[in-house]
């Protein structure tokens, strides 16, 4: 292939563009996930009890959930590279609300910010980064979920050594982190452009390429396994979900460990996402989404059916193993998704980020106030059996698996 040409061009500009999407996914992630890292923090500063804690999530998840299928729909048909910059400016100001609140439901205004951001970033981002792919959906939503899901896992890590040490306002420091993430969307917005006048330029067989998938469907005939994907990542959402809001309050309370060191073990635990979520993609190209996602399920069951049972240092291993697992479907669950509505990624991207994640912070909510009445070791043994819920994956249908070259 002449690398100079608009195919071979269109293809060297493509792994930047992924690189720099996945960066600011880690951005944007990482200040998502200090709200669930100061929990420890704040649940003691405002004196919150466990449902109070629940309905901070729910107020991040439902402000990004109830915006990003709107915003995922219109920018399909008026796309708006540089609206990534707007979001991550209300990101900026829920960050900076959270660190200088000084009551609850300040709190709960500045996570909304922060979920206003998100339902703005996600569904672009997920468009750009699948146009970006050059064929290889699973690699570059891999690519792209790796930057997100290290960012969350940064959370903790962050929270453990820097937040906990110096207190709830630390949290302005990571103002650099969203002013950089916006320098860097400004560049990959312009970058996306030239790469999408380069693929306009390529002969039509290699722009099929790029965006191809499956011949356009009837959206009630795809109703049923849409709705069965996210009812999927929902309870893969909802589990995580249960780990983000209430992990360390579990490993402090069963364990009698330090704050730092259980903020320490959730990073373990969110870090193990990266990796699941960049080798599902990749094996997804491979091998099928069907597999992948059959996988996630049945391989991820038992280990979360001996979670509660395990002491300090097999809880550690098996939460590893737990996310490693679970998290390789989400990149299959997407794209199995854009292929049955081929044409709508902004709204799958949406969809899936918004709904599924929203739906997910309502679950955290009401996990929050059942561990208030029965405890949280007890809640943990009822969300060992949320997995279980992936078995609906059998009514799925079958894909063909399509390998673009």
């Amino acid at each position: 292939m002449n690398l100079n040409s608009p195919v071979g061009v269109s293809q060297r500009a493509a792994m930047p563009v992924l690189i720099a999407l996945s960066t600011t996914h880690l951005l944007n992630d990482m200040m998502q996930s200090l709200i669930p890292a100061i929990y420890p923090i704040i649940k003691s500063a405002y004196a919150l009890d466990f449902g109070q804690i629940g309905l901070i999530t729910l107020t991040f998840q439902i402000a990004a959930s109830l915006l990003q299928p709107l915003v995922g729909s219109y920018t399909d048909k008026h796309p708006m590279p540089y609206s990534m910059v707007v979001g991550m400016g209300f990101t900026l100001a829920g960050l900076i609300g959270l660190a200088y609140a000084g009551n609850y439901p300040l709190l709960l205004l500045a996570a909304a910010c922060v979920g206003i951001g998100s339902s703005i970033f996600h569904p672009e981002a997920t468009r750009m980064a699948r146009s970006a792919s050059g064929g290889q959906h699973g690699l570059a939503q891999g690519i792209f979920q790796l930057g997100g899901q290290t960012g969350g896992a940064l959370g903790p890590l962050l929270a453990a050594f820097v937040i906990v040490p110096r207190g709830q306002t630390s949290l302005a420091w990571f103002s650099a982190a969203a002013l950089l993430a916006m320098i860097l969307m400004t560049w990959t917005a312009r970058r996306h452009a030239q790469l999408r006048s380069q693929q306009a330029a390529a002969p039509v067989a290699v722009k099929l390429a790029s965006v191809a998938g499956p011949p356009t469907r009837r959206i009630a005939s795809v109703v049923l396994p849409i709705t069965i994907l996210v009812i999927l990542l929902f309870s893969k959402n909802a589990y995580s979900q249960s780990f983000s809001s209430f992990y360390t309050f579990y490993l402090i309370g069963k364990f009698g460990i330090s704050v730092q060191t259980s903020q320490v073990m959730l990073f373990l635990f969110l870090v193990a996402s990266a990796a699941g979520a960049v080798g599902g993609g990749i094996l997804g190209d491979k091998i099928g989404r069907n597999k992948i996602i059959w996988f996630s399920i049945l391989g991820a069951l038992p280990f979360t059916l001996m979670l509660p049972f395990a002491n300090l240092f097999w809880t550690g291993v098996l939460t590893v193993v737990i996310n490693l697992i679970m998290s390789s479907a989400f990149a299959a669950i997407l794209i199995y998704a854009m292929e049955l509505l081929p044409g709508r990624v902004g709204l799958i991207g949406g969809l899936f980020y918004g709904l599924s994640f929203g739906l997910g912070g309502v679950a955290a909510a009401m996990l929050g106030e059942l561990a208030d009445w029965v405890g949280i070791e007890t809640v943990y043994r009822i969300c060992a059996f949320l997995p279980a819920i992936g078995l609906l994956a059998w009514f799925l249908p079958k894909m063909t698996e399509q390998r673009v070259r």
